[in-house]
């Protein structure tokens, strides 16, 4: 037991840390003591509870508070906020709720959660947000995430539910005794797994790529970024052209079939519309061959290259590893498509060792060694509005209202949104072309916000309600890995700080729906029903969980882990009929005849390979370099980018954009010079940072730095801080997903030319700290009655 053992726990999404507090205050984090490489951002988290940045009072932006709804929302992002009370701030949100329900309706509300805010069942802000608006009478919801929504979307019908295709990952442990190659798409960025949505007690992503090196797994690490994989494991870099994956991955099934290397019984045993993908690669549909000779151009490789490839995965266990960053491109999901055929035609899918995953090194979990607990969640309760938007068509819906958009076989209508409610996440790190996404968030007439630190989405907002962190609240964490954790508050929040349970709880009063929020429970309540329902559905498996009681006097539990290492489609390998794929044909389904009747231009019914709408390899391109924003190593998207290990990671307070020393010299840039980063869509400044790990013709500029506009609220402005989310183009995927394509992008860099402007990302609006105006009595008690 090591000597911080006897401290209270904490939980985030970089890991679980014992919480030290001197005077009522939290000082400092250490490592939970069953980690052995604990993710340091985790710590800095303490360095930033009691920052000025912190929100400690419910806030109000002035023109709202003075004038009303829809006052001066141009100003969003540059006025003035005034501090009021909570019970203002609870009857400013119930009012202006009734008021937009009575006149426009609950479809008119859209419930903006993002699902990383925290890490507990419990104070879970997206549950707690959609319960709350659920029993007010529902809202517009998003759908899909941003991490992976062409996969989410495409993968049912392929595949089956991609969730569960997550969960059921070949793990580690059958790895590293099977495999004899690892493909990796887009790497095994270990910067990625320091984190685990929902939390985690051990990472586990570094040990294990450092086992496969030592007992002679062979890595090929394809992508434009060589540090995508750790350089201890020696891995082969295929530093293909961005965007063109599926091209390879075509040419690799062309070789494959070409040299009779695929496995004819699997194909006709566990998989359906393999002809018809054939007569495409073969070039019988359009009468292009898709060989390696037509692939090397695209991918800018050499066609001997990858015809070596295609026989070394043919001849070997091997695992093909498919980066979620793919997803993130314009037709995002056919790599993941074209993947999944060329692992079915090795044959390898439901052997130890061999087949597919998608996402190793994206979270800790892939991957992991665990059983699956079936936690009971907090309940949202039923939502009677039926409208819903795609997650990453934000701007689109706001700017179109009434407009009508393509998903996933069906066609609906965008809503038209008069009221904005977010809690959890932050759209001004992870949504595209934030210049446009600035004028579209002009449109609704209230925007209103649970956070607890002044980032760019709470000084874009109308009221701000500050909430906790999870250092100061009670919460069970249950995620995908082996353990449990009961956190207790290790600290009372700064100032006025609120969980949401409880803002929630103050605002539904107001509108006479107390009870029905919380049904009758407090937290502890809450606490142990979710906890002890878990238990049950334990108990009904086999497997004994502690009592509430002993979880909290403990703090945590680790679970057993399977005795068999999990194999992906091991069952359905072994009996197709038996345990049949939900998916229409019941098999793997490499071409769909649902998706096919859907007569999409831009998704066919099979994997193929569609020219993206910005790429390296277009003759009509503007800009010459590909940026590619990936996720970064010193914060979780944007989250503690005022923390200490971001800030340490800056150069001169701005975001690094590395290049390629060649591209640099042409350009005549420096180490550490201040760059501007442009395109048509918008610009930034970043610092240089040379790295001969980067393709020629590729810049890298890790996303999550605040948005910082040099004149704040005005679409187009240079943001001084580094987000290149001004950068990026803000597209559906395909009509069939719709999602985000950040890693379509074309730009150029210069050296800024003068004096750069100082950040001021992380530094907190003007506050007007005075007693608000009266609020209307009548109108209060009308709500309260």
């Amino acid at each position: 037991m090591t000597e911080s053992s006897d401290l209270p726990l904490t939980c985030n999404h970089w890991g679980t840390y014992r919480v030290k507090a001197k005077s009522g205050m939290i000082t400092s984090l250490h490592g939970f003591e069953e980690d052995e490489d604990p993710s340091p951002i985790g710590y800095g988290a303490s360095d930033v509870l009691y920052d000025p940045n912190r929100i400690i009072a419910p806030m109000v932006r002035r023109s709202w508070l003075e004038s009303g709804p829809g006052s001066r929302n141009q100003a969003r992002g540059a006025e003035a906020f005034v501090e009021v009370s909570w019970e203002d701030a609870e009857c400013l949100v119930a009012t202006e709720l009734e008021r937009v329900r009575e006149k426009f309706g609950n479809e008119s509300i859209f419930g903006g959660s993002y699902g990383w805010a925290s890490a507990g069942r419990f104070h879970h802000a997206q549950s707690q947000l959609r319960r709350f608006l659920n029993c007010i009478g529902g809202f517009t919801r998003s759908l899909d995430t941003y991490s992976f929504a062409a996969a989410e979307v495409l993968i049912p019908h392929i595949l089956g539910n991609f969730y569960k295709v997550l969960d059921e990952s070949t793990c580690w442990p059958s790895i590293l005794e099977n495999t004899k190659l690892i493909v990796a798409f887009g790497g095994i960025p270990v910067s990625n797994s320091q984190i685990n949505s929902g939390g985690l007690g051990s990472h586990s992503v570094r040990d294990k790529l450092d086992e496969a090196n030592r007992r002679g797994i062979n890595f090929v690490n394809i992508t434009p970024i060589r540090s995508d994989l750790l350089d201890t494991v020696n891995g082969q870099w295929i530093p293909l052209r961005p965007g063109t994956d599926v091209a390879l991955l075509l040419a690799l099934a062309h070789t494959i079939h070409g040299e009779n290397l695929h496995d004819a019984v699997f194909i006709n045993r566990c998989t359906v519309g393999f002809d018809k993908f054939l007569s495409y690669v073969n070039g019988n549909l359009d009468g292009v061959e898709k060989s390696a000779d037509w692939a090397a151009p695209i991918c800018d490789l050499p066609a001997e290259e990858i015809i070596g490839l295609a026989r070394r995965m043919a001849r070997t266990r091997t695992m093909i590893s498919v980066s979620w960053s793919l997803t993130r491109q314009d037709h995002g999901e056919q790599p993941y498509w074209a993947a999944v055929a060329v692992a079915a035609m090795l044959g390898q899918l439901g052997l130890p060792g061999g087949g597919i995953g998608f996402g190793y090194g994206a979270v800790n979990s892939i991957g992991e060694h665990y059983t699956i607990i079936p936690a009971k969640s907090f309940p949202q309760a039923n939502n009677p509005v039926k409208s819903f938007i795609p997650v990453a068509r934000i701007s689109d819906m706001l700017l179109n209202p009434g407009q009508p958009f393509s998903y996933n076989g069906k066609q609906q209508n965008y809503p038209d949104i008069e009221l904005i409610y977010w809690a959890g996440g932050n759209p001004f790190h992870h949504h595209q072309d934030l210049n446009r996404l600035v004028r579209a968030w002009r449109k609704p007439s209230t925007i209103i916000v649970h956070d607890w630190c002044w980032n760019s989405l709470a000084k874009h907002s109308d009221i701000v309600l500050p909430c906790t962190t999870p250092m100061e609240r009670n919460d069970i964490v249950i995620s995908r890995d082996p353990y449990i954790f009961y956190t207790g508050k290790a600290a009372e929040p700064p100032g006025q700080c609120r969980n949401d349970f409880e803002i929630f709880r103050g605002i539904a009063r107001f509108m006479g729906k107390s009870e029905e929020f919380t049904a009758d429970r407090d937290e502890e309540a809450w606490l142990e029903l979710l906890y002890c329902e878990t238990v049950r559905r334990m108990d009904a498996r086999g497997i004994k969980l502690p009592a509430f009681s002993e979880l909290k006097r403990k703090g945590w539990h680790r679970v057993e882990v399977p005795q068999e290492p999990r194999v992906f489609l091991s069952k359905f390998r072994e009996n197709p009929e038996r345990h049949r794929l939900r998916t229409p044909s019941g098999k793997i389904e490499i071409s769909s005849e649902r998706i096919g009747a859907f007569n999409y231009g831009d998704c066919p019914g099979h994997p193929a390979w569609m020219e993206p709408a910005e790429w390296l390899g277009s003759e009509n391109r503007i800009y010459p370099l590909h940026l590619i924003s990936n996720q970064p190593r010193t914060k979780l998207h944007a989250q503690l980018d005022h923390g200490p290990i971001s800030r340490a990671g800056k150069i001169n307070d701005r975001e690094p954009i590395g290049l390629n020393p060649v591209d640099a010299s042409k350009r005549g840039i420096r180490d550490r010079d201040v760059l501007r980063v442009f395109n048509r869509r918008g610009e930034c400044l970043g610092a240089a940072v040379l790295d001969d790990r980067i393709r020629p013709g590729v810049v890298q500029m890790c996303t999550g730095a605040w948005y910082d506009p040099a004149v704040p609220g005005r679409p187009g402005s240079i943001c001084k801080h580094g987000n290149p989310n001004v950068l990026t183009l803000d597209k559906g995927t395909s009509s069939l997903a719709q999602g985000p394509v950040a890693h379509t992008c074309l730009v150029e860099v210069e050296l800024y030319q003068g004096e750069a402007p100082p950040v001021t990302a992380h530094q907190p609006p003007e506050i007007f700290r005075r007693k608000v105006v009266e609020a209307d009595t009548a109108r209060r008690s009308e709500i309260a009655g």
